[in-house]
């Protein structure tokens, strides 16, 4: 099942209306730079720790690129969670000139 795929500007117009930007990537990749309003979950750890997301609320899920996200996206909407992927991940948000900070709070590259 494909699932449905937006882009930065239209995250960040679901996550102010309420949705969870979820970053699935790894620990080193969150630590240098992530968006600020965004969960970390990474990939790695979704079977262990998939019962902290809400199941009432829209989640955005972004990786690097959009690969890996994509697949977190698939595998919850067929668990039943509402999830869409961010086209482009962190590449496109940072591309798109929103903000990147690391895990000090500092301007961060997720590139």
């Amino acid at each position: 099942m494909q699932n449905s795929e937006v882009s930065a500007a239209e995250a960040v117009d679901l996550v102010r209306d309420g949705a969870i930007l979820l970053d699935v990537r790894e620990q080193d990749e969150w630590d240098a730079g992530h968006a600020p309003q965004a969960t970390h979950l990474a990939m790695s750890e979704l079977n262990a720790r998939v019962d902290e997301l809400p199941r009432d609320v829209q989640l955005v899920c972004v990786c690097h690129a959009g690969g890996r996200s994509s697949r977190v996206a698939d595998a919850l909407n067929q668990a039943g969670w509402q999830a869409i992927n961010l086209t482009g991940g962190m590449r496109a948000w940072q591309a798109a000139g929103l903000p990147v900070v690391d895990a000090d709070g500092n301007p961060g590259d997720a590139s």
